[in-house]
């Protein structure tokens, strides 16, 4: 595995595993890799020829009162994970190769940006669209993974690609799930061991609510009962506890087309955030 930290060097290599027509896909991440990641990097393998994954903690996308200087960084053992699984290229740029001294570009997408986690962390997807560009730009990839657990930001990624007609394929893998229930993220590691016993309430109670919306419940109510259940669990504040649609991120009053159930909340001083897909019978 070629381990590149400049764009000449990176498009070198990108240039390198080409010669032969081979197709290339790509995992972004912001590092502190766990097993939702390796299933997408697996996922990739299926895909295509080469492997291309980047780690890069993107300061465009935290807030400030958000946890920049906190987020785990192991860059070594990250890179061991990797070369194991068979990954060609390891992109990780500095902060001042992605925004040199002038950088004054930035990349919004509205409506499906808004709303959910465009309202509770404002800028937070500009940040992500931003970044992304600039990644696709480099890496030039056939085809790019993200996880479905960062649901509004899978939409985001694909509104800007339809948009600007990158010639990028986005695919979308499955939450991968811990086995209480719980969706792999890097953050789960700031949580105490009772935090993370009540974290479990989180995916326990959009199951619930999903299962009651699909048999006829009705949607406020549903959504009110996950919201009771987890400030019984020690959640708070709940940014949301929201049904909307699973293309548009509209806000959904019932369920009349495919549907996505969303949540963010805080346990202690985490953020957790965890969704479900929900389609009428």
């Amino acid at each position: 595995m070629q381990i590149i930290r400049e764009i000449e060097a990176l498009r070198a290599a990108v240039a390198g595993l080409r010669r032969d027509g081979g197709r290339i896909a790509f995992v972004p991440t912001m590092g502190a890799l766990h097993a939702g990641h390796m299933a997408l990097v697996a996922e990739a393998k299926t895909r295509a020829d080469h492997v291309a994954v980047s780690i890069f903690v993107n300061p465009r996308q935290f807030g400030p009162s958000e946890d920049l200087a906190a987020y785990p960084r192991r860059e070594a053992g990250d890179a061991r994970m990797l070369e194991e699984a068979g990954v060609a290229i390891l992109w990780a740029p500095d902060v001042a190769t992605m925004y040199p001294e002038g950088f004054a570009t930035n990349v919004s997408v509205a409506g499906v940006s808004q709303g959910l986690d465009g309202a509770a962390r404002p800028g937070h997807f500009d940040g992500v669209a931003t970044v992304v560009a600039k990644l696709f730009n480099q890496v030039a990839p056939d085809i790019a993974l993200f996880g479905e657990k960062d649901y509004q930001q899978l939409a985001v990624i694909r509104r800007m690609v339809r948009d600007l007609d990158v010639g990028v394929e986005i695919v979308g893998v499955p939450t991968q799930r811990d086995a209480d229930g719980l969706a792999l993220s890097s953050r789960n590691a700031y949580l105490s061991p009772d935090e993370r016993r009540a974290a479990r309430a989180l995916p326990r109670a959009l199951g619930e609510a999903a299962q009651a919306i699909r048999d006829g419940a009705a949607v406020d109510e549903a959504l009110a009962r996950a919201r009771a259940r987890l400030e019984a669990a020690g959640f708070a504040p709940i940014d949301y506890v929201a049904l909307h649609d699973a293309e548009t991120l509209a806000p959904l009053a019932s369920l009349d087309r495919p549907a996505r159930l969303l949540a963010a909340a805080r346990i202690g001083t985490t953020r957790l955030i965890d969704n479900l897909p929900v389609a009428p019978a």
